[in-house]
């Protein structure tokens, strides 16, 4: 979806959706969105996306519309909600640096990293068949600080940042990830497993509409 901005009329848009997809992007969730100011101001900002994405996600989930929000609309989304970011996680003591290394080919920056620990009997670890754990790649600088209050961790790297959470209360299938699963996809049944449910109950929502 184009960064439209907050006069958009989500409303028509979202009566077209069968599912939304939220992608990651080089730009950051600008930091007054959840009360801070920006720490460096050489990274990317996207306003217009912020202006976009924001109500828009609110408007989806109270429509019941499947939602999966990857790397930024991970963070989108939990900023939507009432969530906090950590600006830089390396500077973060305890934290791990989960930046991608920018001399490396894409291959390898998008290559698996780390390993993230899922939620025993969560609905991710459903949807991977009972994995308790599987290996992710990693190319973000910030992450979840404080989680918004309607959201459930689904899954964390070693060093304890959120991975993936769920939306508590969703009628429908409201998942994120921060990693990129959409990186050859094909050559990853992990990944395969997640856009299947993904698209399953996009189905289902096209069909109870």
């Amino acid at each position: 979806m184009p960064a439209l901005g907050a006069s958009t009329d989500f409303e028509t848009l979202l009566a077209l959706a069968d599912g939304v997809m939220l992608t990651g992007s080089p730009s950051n969730v600008h930091a007054s969105l959840y009360g801070q100011e920006v720490l460096d101001l050489s990274l990317p900002q996207d306003a217009a996306r912020d202006a976009t994405t924001l109500p828009f996600i609110r408007a989806a989930l109270k429509r019941g519309i499947p939602l999966l929000a990857i790397c930024r609309g991970f963070q989108e989304v939990n900023v939507a909600l009432g969530g906090t970011l950590h600006q830089a996680v390396h500077n973060v003591a305890g934290m791990a640096d989960h930046r991608e290394r920018k001399d490396q080919s894409l291959e390898q920056q998008y290559a698996a990293s780390h390993r993230v620990r899922l939620e025993p009997g969560g609905q991710l670890a459903r949807i991977l068949g009972g994995a308790s754990d599987i290996m992710v790649n990693s190319l973000h600088g910030q992450g979840i600080a404080q989680l918004a209050p309607s959201l459930v961790a689904e899954a964390r790297a070693d060093d304890g940042l959120v991975e993936a959470y769920r939306v508590a209360n969703a009628s429908s299938f409201a998942l994120a990830v921060q990693w990129h699963p959409e990186w050859r996809l094909a050559e990853n049944p992990d990944s395969v497993r997640l856009f299947k449910a993904f698209g399953e109950a996009c189905h289902n929502y096209k069909n109870q509409r």
